[in-house]
Order: structure tokens, then C-alpha cells, then sequence
């Protein structure tokens, strides 16, 4: 069966590979994406090495090879080198500096009437109740107090 995408390139895209590969600093999947459409080139000055072998000299999957393969015959040279922009955004910050910063004072202001310390349950009860925010798991709590090295006890 024949391959689906075959990489053929051009003098002036594989003098670009080289250079990529060969002179400066770079990325290192950029480094290995380059190194890998040089030996998958079929053309003239290509070695035609198949998938397999790339995959094992490589240290990749053919699978991914057969992505890059595709990326470079469907979206071009740049994009099958470079990495993908992102679809999405990052999600926004819920719980930033303000949240950390109530919630540190609040751990170390008195803890409320009937309650020898505050508890990360009570804390997070709190916060809610303040309007702080709408809701707030344990687990955050927990860990923004760790990563200020806030201790209830």
C-alpha cells in the first residue's frame, strides 16, 4: 500500500531543515520535526528512509510522523514545524493574588466564637459567606494555604 502523504522538498525548504537542525538554539521539537521531513523527503536528494526507521532513529512514534507528514503536505512547511497556535484561551483566573490575600487574612485574624482555630471547612464556609467568592472547594483552600506556608494550627 502506498503511503498517504508523501514529503517532498524543495532546495530551498531543505537548506531551511538544515540549518534548523543543525545551527542555533531552537526548540527541541522544532529540531526534531526538521530532522524527521529531511529523512521522510522523497524526492531526489531525499534518503527515502521509511516511517518505521525514522520512528526508531528518532526515538518517536510513527504515528506522530504520520501527523507531521500530513501537516506538511496539507498546511504548508511553516506549520508542520512550528508549534499550533491555541484554539481556546486560557481559562481565566479564578482564585488570584485578591483571593490569596482575603484568605490569608482571614486564616490569621481570630478564629470565629465557638471554635478553638480556623478549619480549611470554615475558611471556605467564610469566604462564601463574605462574597469573597461564589463558591470555593477545600482543596483550595488547602492549597493556597500551603503554597503560602499558612498553617491552621
Amino acid at each position: 500500500m502506498a503511503p498517504r502523504y508523501r514529503v517532498t522538498l524543495t532546495d530551498e525548504e531543505r537548506s531551511k531543515l538544515e540549518t534548523i537542525s543543525s545551527k542555533g538554539k531552537r526548540a527541541a521539537r522544532t529540531v526534531l520535526y526538521a530532522r524527521a521531513l529531511l529523512l521522510l523527503d522523497v524526492g531526489e536528494p531525499g534518503p527515502r528512509w521509511t516511517v518505521v526507521k525514522v520512528a526508531e532513529s528518532l526515538g518517536v512514534t510513527t504515528r506522530s510522523l504520520e501527523h507531521l507528514k500530513k501537516r506538511f503536505v496539507e498546511e504548508g512547511f511553516t506549520a508542520a514545524i512550528t508549534r499550533k497556535k491555541r484554539v481556546k484561551p486560557p481559562r481565566k483566573i479564578q482564585f488570584g493574588r485578591e483571593f490569596e490575600v482575603h484568605l490569608l487574612a482571614l486564616a490569621c485574624s481570630p478564629a470565629p466564637e465557638g471554635h478553638e482555630r480556623w478549619t480549611v471547612r470554615l475558611l471556605a464556609e467564610k469566604m462564601v459567606e463574605l462574597k469573597m467568592v461564589s463558591s470555593v472547594s477545600l482543596m483550595t483552600v488547602c492549597n493556597t494555604l500551603k503554597k503560602t506556608n499558612v498553617s491552621l494550627t
